[in-house]
């Protein structure tokens, strides 16, 4: 974890969470909480705390966020990168649909396929409203709290969890729910993977939901390398 390696080399960092999930790993540095109001909100916090370098190690569907960073340290002529786990490739066996986006996802899902696994988290949840009536889905959410859900309920059954999740695991939920598509964001990484292996698995299709392009930017993907670029 790179708030763990920047600790341990004695680095003075702070690490920002936007707030939108209550269940949260700790990490080993000072911890700020919340949204900085755009780009300019961010900027002024950045020159408050006198901010030499900026890495965005948001989740790859963070686009605003992502957005804002590009934007304000531009402004500020400050060294940005962007830590980003590789996307999933497909392999033999998968059966993906690629699509840009969650009404393209809802837009192309079959009638056919009745029980549908959501797992995108709750933010984008409301792209599947209009099709209530068509589908019954299997949503994995991280927190039991977090306002209503924008699906009436007798179209879902929910699952609070958090990964990493197992094979076995997920091998077992998607027999469990009789699950016939799942609609997932190309998160990379492993704790959420094991999904994709047990649907090559039993065959069932995915619809995949590419990432955001944001502007180019330096990146890279492991703490270790972001910790190299530090030294720079």
């Amino acid at each position: 974890m790179l708030s763990t390696l920047l600790h341990e080399a004695g680095v003075q960092a702070i690490y920002s969470y936007a707030g939108a999930t209550q269940t949260r790993r700790t990490p080993a540095l000072p911890v700020r909480v919340g949204g900085f109001g755009g780009v300019q909100g961010l900027v002024d916090y950045l020159r408050t705390q006198r901010i030499t370098h900026v890495i965005d190690a948001t989740h790859p569907f963070a686009a605003q966020m992502s957005a804002n960073a590009i934007a304000a340290c531009a402004q500020l002529d400050l060294p940005l990168l962007s830590m980003e786990r590789p996307a999933w490739q497909a392999q033999p066996g998968d059966q993906w649909r690629h699509v840009p986006d969650m009404a393209a996802a809802a837009k192309i899902l079959s009638p056919m396929l009745k029980r549908v696994f959501l797992a995108i988290g709750r933010k984008q949840l409301a792209a599947f409203a209009g099709l209530a009536g068509e589908h019954q889905f299997v949503l994995r959410v991280i927190d039991q709290e977090g306002g209503a859900l924008p699906l009436p309920a007798s179209c879902y059954e929910l699952i609070v969890a958090r990964g990493p999740f197992r094979l076995a695991d997920e091998l077992a939920l998607l027999r469990q729910y009789r699950v016939d598509c799942i609609v997932s964001k190309n998160a990379g990484g492993a704790d959420t993977y094991a999904k994709i292996e047990a649907a090559r698995q039993l065959g069932i299709p995915v619809i995949m939901v590419d990432r955001p392009v944001l502007d180019p930017r330096t990146q890279c993907q492991s703490p270790q390398q972001a910790m190299e670029w530090l030294r720079c």
